[in-house]
């Protein structure tokens, strides 16, 4: 089975212009953690999570109004193309300490994959999850 058979096809995304109350806003309407930031060409430039607005934007004294997404964003992107097998996309989340890849094709946005979408397909990714939470109690 590949990530394409198991990845949300229809994601919720924001241009690097947009403000972060924007992103704060959009994240909580849709119930959601992670924003794609994306260009006009559809490629993406980056993520914004929320955490990346409470720590890089509301805890250092910016303004939600005043302060773009592209300013907080996290511009090093891991992602993963939709043909992958789903052991892949877990070893690339357990590697790199992360619970859900951007899915590209042709360097554009075509979806997202989480943790809990493999696991649903039967995917086992505990050991995923063993390593992500590894990383976090060591950087306590």
């Amino acid at each position: 089975m590949t990530v394409r058979d198991v990845m949300t096809k229809s994601v919720v995304r924001i241009h690097p212009d947009e403000s972060v109350a924007v992103a704060a806003r959009t994240l909580a309407h849709y119930n959601i953690g992670i924003l794609p930031v994306c260009g006009g060409d559809g490629r993406v430039c980056g993520l914004v999570t929320d955490r990346d607005l409470v720590t890089r934007c509301v805890a250092s004294g910016r303004s939600a109004e005043g302060t773009s997404v592209g300013q907080v964003m996290t511009k090093q992107v891991v992602w993963i193309r939709p043909e992958a097998e789903l052991g892949v996309a877990t070893e690339l989340m357990g590697s790199q300490q992360v619970r859900r890849l951007p899915v590209l094709e042709n360097g554009r946005l075509c979806g997202m994959v989480s943790i809990g979408d493999l696991y649903r397909k039967g995917e086992k990714p505990e050991d995923a999850m063993e390593e992500i939470s590894s990383g976090i109690s060591a950087r306590k």
